[in-house]
């Protein structure tokens, strides 16, 4: 085999190397990205609207492209530091946090019936 071939240990490891979280986030990593992007949301674009623009705009550069929920997620969770949280004004929904859109279907009451009444408890049918 050839001196800088293929190696499974070497693989395995960057592999791994790749996989570790938490990731740092693409907001927070770009300064320059993210000061595009605080600026088109201090100019009342939503999320999805600077997305778009990014990549009509640089559409061979992946690197100044990021997606919608990059930026949602930079906004309501502080921790990644990406972005400042008086941009959450400029964000058409008022929310203060935000839920996944699956977050009801995990909740104890999704596919229940409320205010049952018992069969033997109702009148019977003549």
């Amino acid at each position: 085999m050839a001196k800088n071939g293929y190696r499974a240990s070497q693989a395995d490891q960057s592999a791994w190397d790749r996989g570790r979280r938490p990731k740092i986030g693409k907001l927070a990593q770009n300064r320059a990205l993210a000061r595009i992007v605080a600026d088109k949301l201090q100019r009342q674009w939503s999320p999805e609207q600077v997305a778009g623009w990014l990549k009509r705009t640089y559409p061979d550069d992946t690197s100044r492209q990021v997606s919608p929920e990059t930026i949602y997620r930079s906004l309501f969770i502080q921790a990644r530091g990406a972005l400042k949280k008086e941009l959450v004004e400029h964000l058409r929904r008022t929310r203060v946090m935000r839920r996944s859109r699956h977050h009801t279907q995990k909740t104890d009451q999704h596919g229940r019936i409320t205010d049952t009444v018992s069969i033997s408890e109702r009148p019977a049918s003549g």
